[in-house]
């Protein structure tokens, strides 16, 4: 698979994927399946291991990303950012093939084809090599959907928000009560706390940072659900 290496956060679906090389860490973005999710892979620059967020579909090319030499990453670990089934159609085959341990929220947990080795809670702490990771808790998109946040201590924090926040707004919910919680919980988790040059990357489409969003949150809560 070709990688480019100058990173703006849009890849094509089908295209080239895309690499950020940090102090301690690559963060490579592809575009997969008919839905153009976007799945996540962080490889510890010192260990050579490897995290994914969302083995969203196409396996082939998601191991295509890995690589196929002997100096390839080795996958250790496959988060799952929330049930919905586009975000875990190559779970279990990716997950089989790399002998990697999965992850996702307990109450999420249930709807998945494989059952999760891990897991996660609000403020829980997973690794990808030497690399720590935080888990943050969205409620309101789905009961269990998660973000995972890097926070770069050579630079700014990188965000894996899953279908929890876009930019432009935040994730489908399905009332107005669980819209309530989302929007809550990203303003009082995310925008509250995280400094406005976080970027963030969302499940599908391109990225932004939490400063060029943080004007519109007043209008994403009177649009509502």
């Amino acid at each position: 698979m070709d990688v480019l290496e100058n990173y703006t956060g849009h890849v094509e679906p089908g295209g080239p994927a895309a690499r950020r090389t940090l102090a301690a860490l690559t963060i490579t973005k592809v575009s997969v399946g008919p839905m153009d999710n976007n799945a996540y892979l962080l490889v510890c620059r010192s260990t050579n291991e490897a995290l994914l967020i969302d083995a969203a579909n196409d396996h082939d090319r998601l191991s295509d990303l890995l690589g196929h030499t002997s100096t390839r990453p080795q996958l250790r670990t496959i988060v799952t950012t929330h049930q919905h089934a586009d975000h875990w159609q190559a779970l279990g085959a990716l997950a089989g093939s790399q002998g990697a341990n999965t992850v996702a929220h307990e109450l999420d947990a249930a709807v998945l084809p494989v059952p999760p080795d891990t897991l996660v809670e609000h403020g829980d702490t997973i690794t990808v090599g030497e690399v720590p990771l935080s888990i943050i808790h969205l409620r309101g998109h789905t009961p269990g959907s998660i973000a995972v946040l890097y926070d770069d201590p050579d630079g700014h924090p990188h965000l894996f928000t899953g279908d929890s926040l876009f930019p432009g707004g935040v994730g489908k919910t399905t009332s107005p009560d669980n819209f309530a919680s989302l929007i809550n919980d990203v303003e009082d988790r995310l925008f509250a706390v995280l400094p406005d040059d976080t970027w963030f990357y969302p499940g599908h489409g391109d990225d932004s940072t939490l400063g060029k969003e943080r004007p519109s949150l007043a209008e994403w809560r009177a649009r509502g659900w």
